[in-house]
Parts: C-alpha cells; sequence; structure tokens
C-alpha cells in the first residue's frame, strides 16, 4: 500500500483515490508528477486522437492504417534543413503518386 499518491490536477483522479485507497495522502500538484506523465505522453497522445471515434475499435482500425501513411509524409524535420525537408517531401508525393496512380494537374 503506497503511502502518498501523487497525480496532476485532474478532478477523476480524487474521485478515484477517495473511492479505491482512502487512507492514502494525495497530492495533486502541476510539476511533482511531471516523471509518470511524461512517460505516458504517446498514450495521452493517442487517445486524444481517439476521441472523436465512437468506438476504440473503429479508431485502431483507423490508426492502424494511418499511421504508416503518415509517417511517409512526415520526415523527421528537426532533422533536416529546409530544402532537404521540401525535397524529401517532394520524393515522398511522387512515390505516393507513382502507388496510388493519382495523375498530377498540369
Amino acid at each position: 500500500m503506497p503511502r502518498v499518491i501523487i497525480t496532476d490536477k485532474l478532478a477523476s483522479y480524487g474521485a478515484a483515490k477517495r473511492e479505491v485507497l482512502p487512507g492514502v495522502e494525495h497530492r495533486q500538484h502541476n510539476r511533482l508528477n511531471n516523471r509518470a506523465e511524461n512517460s505516458h505522453q504517446p498514450t495521452r497522445q493517442r487517445e486524444r486522437t481517439m476521441r472523436h471515434f465512437k468506438s476504440a475499435g473503429h479508431a485502431q482500425r483507423f490508426l492502424s492504417a494511418f499511421g504508416p501513411i503518415r509517417g511517409h509524409f512526415c520526415p523527421r524535420r528537426h532533422r533536416l534543413k529546409a530544402d532537404e525537408y521540401r525535397a524529401a517531401r517532394a520524393q515522398r508525393f511522387m512515390v505516393w503518386h507513382e502507388i496510388t496512380g493519382v495523375q498530377l494537374a498540369a
């Protein structure tokens, strides 16, 4: 049994803690929880994306196909100079148009 639970100021944490661990001290602060919150960032980002879907299964089906496609069009910008980034994007769009058979408007 933990002595203290540290969370951010999300109200649902306090309600859940009162129900599950009523005798444990609960500290809510913006920055005390940074280590745990940073480790959950990818999960939080996926949850934020899934909010607009009716079910988790539908979101998972969409994101399983969308993830690789998005990765194709988003090169690591922080590692490239501007002209290299533009060239990489142009190359990736050319590959995409070849694969999908889309004709470019002249």
